[in-house]
């Protein structure tokens, strides 16, 4: 961090940098771009990937154009009641309304503006979630959304410089004038700009910060990207900017192990359930996948056996993810539980009872409620482990994205959004509803992409 004084030699100016080219960093571009203001984004890796390549690229949102046409009822009010009910009322009121009310704006914004071939997931609820709300492109793939998003910005000539870390920020009289970055070949150059908005995602790639905000997660399979240093936390502390929910984290208890390979959550969602190497059931498998994490993690070995059938494989089988894990021959069938059984090492007659033992349209002894829909064979399985994808806790923002100061103030031109900002997952893993990842990443980076400049950023006087 600079010292607080002005940088009048950067090498180049622009409006607005971006720091980060992840969903919130390319959505943030896009809606600076149609504000008319010149954008540079700037990535670290080789190609814009970041933690939204990993995920299934699904976004929520309440009241959209697809769920009507679906038949769907939906509000952001009953969306805000569905995350403040998960978070068990943690998160800031202000941020919540402003998610769940942007939500549908921005995803028709992608949807009629930008042509993104958004459809709704119909055929499975996730848990938390009282509608169908979760949109996705064809492949249900990160890495589809972040490469649709991309052409977009290439189509508006939007430039996304790679191989580009930001080091240091400059700032003067409580204003943020440019950055310092760093190249492949170890050069470095500074950029000046009138509004930095911080894309550059959590700190789960951190290991030192995870094990002291969330150290009952610490050793856990690393599923995020490794980009995720925590930068934005630590300039923020640099700029005077509070933080928040540190300790509020993103896990999944469905990664098939050892292949390191996302499971959908539909495989539980649709009446699948994880069982130990005692062969029994351990807890309520809907609560959702987040705290699924730290359950499978407690069992003996640090691992269970996710157990569903072909009904559910054929729902899961939209997801990309899945159809490249029974590509790699992690989902395995079995055309009797004898047969799993003895593959995985469990007691044969315990798999039997703890099956036929489930219950239907009732509540069983965890508190989960069953479809009425039995599982019956072939069935499949995948063993799998417990893991970290992103953390949810960073740097307080307004409902527009802006960063706050440590005593309520704004920093004029400073936001933030996805994992550089505080999100919606209350205080730790429990809080975490379905999509509210990329729900802040592109809600707040389209609003800070909104944003206009800071017409008096010492640099450009």
């Amino acid at each position: 961090m600079a010292s607080d004084e002005p940088c009048n030699t950067f090498d180049l100016h622009v409006d607005t940098l971006i720091i980060g080219a992840g969903a919130c960093g390319l959505v943030a571009a896009l809606a600076a771009c149609e504000a008319g203001q010149e954008v540079l984004v700037i990535e670290a890796d080789a190609v814009p990937a970041g933690s939204t390549a990993l995920s299934a690229g699904l976004i929520p949102a309440a009241g959209t154009v697809l769920q009507r046409q679906a038949g769907i009822t939906d509000s952001p009010e009953l969306f805000a009641r569905d995350i403040q009910r998960k978070a068990h009322g943690e998160n800031d009121p202000e941020l919540v309304d402003a998610l769940t009310c942007g939500a549908a704006k921005v995803m028709d914004w992608l949807v009629n503006q930008h042509e993104l071939p958004f459809t709704l997931v119909d055929d499975f609820d996730y848990p938390g979630h009282s509608q169908r709300r979760m949109h996705g492109l064809p492949s249900r793939s990160g890495t589809e959304l972040i490469n649709a998003l991309r052409t977009c910005c290439e189509k508006a000539g939007i430039d996304i410089v790679c191989h580009r870390r930001a080091t240091d920020i400059f700032q003067y009289k409580g204003c943020v004038t440019g950055v310092r970055v760093g190249t492949d070949d170890h050069t470095t150059e500074t950029i000046g700009c009138k509004k930095l908005i911080l894309a550059c995602n959590g700190f789960g790639g951190n290991r030192d910060m995870v094990k002291e905000h969330m150290p009952q997660i610490a050793d856990a399979l690393w599923f995020g990207h490794d980009g995720n240093r925590g930068e934005a936390v630590k300039w923020g502390g640099e700029l005077g900017a509070a933080v928040a929910q540190l300790g509020a984290y993103q896990g999944h208890g469905n990664v098939a192990h050892p292949h390191g390979i996302l499971i959908s959550w539909a495989v539980i969602s649709e009446g699948g359930i994880q069982v130990n190497n005692d062969g029994e059931r351990f807890w309520d498998e809907s609560q959702g996948y987040s705290e699924a994490a730290r359950r499978v993690l407690s069992q003996p070995g640090g691992s269970a056996i996710t157990l569903f059938d072909q009904r559910i494989a054929g729902i899961a089988r939209q997801f990309e993810d899945y159809k490249q894990a029974e590509k790699m021959g992690a989902v395995l069938s079995f055309d009797t539980l004898d047969v799993m059984a003895e593959h995985f090492g469990l007691p044969r007659a315990t798999l039997i009872e703890t099956v036929a033992s489930l219950p239907l349209d009732c509540t069983d002894r965890f508190g989960r409620e069953f479809s009425g829909i039995p599982l019956v064979p072939p069935y499949c399985a995948v063993q799998v482990t417990g893991a970290l994808f992103h953390t949810q806790g960073g740097l307080r923002v307004t409902g527009v994205g802006q960063v706050m100061r440590q005593d309520d103030k704004l920093i004029s031109n400073v936001f933030a959004g996805g994992g550089a900002a505080c999100g919606v997952s209350g205080s730790n893993d429990t809080g975490y509803l379905s999509g509210n990842g990329l729900l802040s990443a592109v809600v707040l980076g389209y609003y800070a992409g909104q944003a206009r400049l800071e017409p008096s950023t010492p640099a450009y006087q």
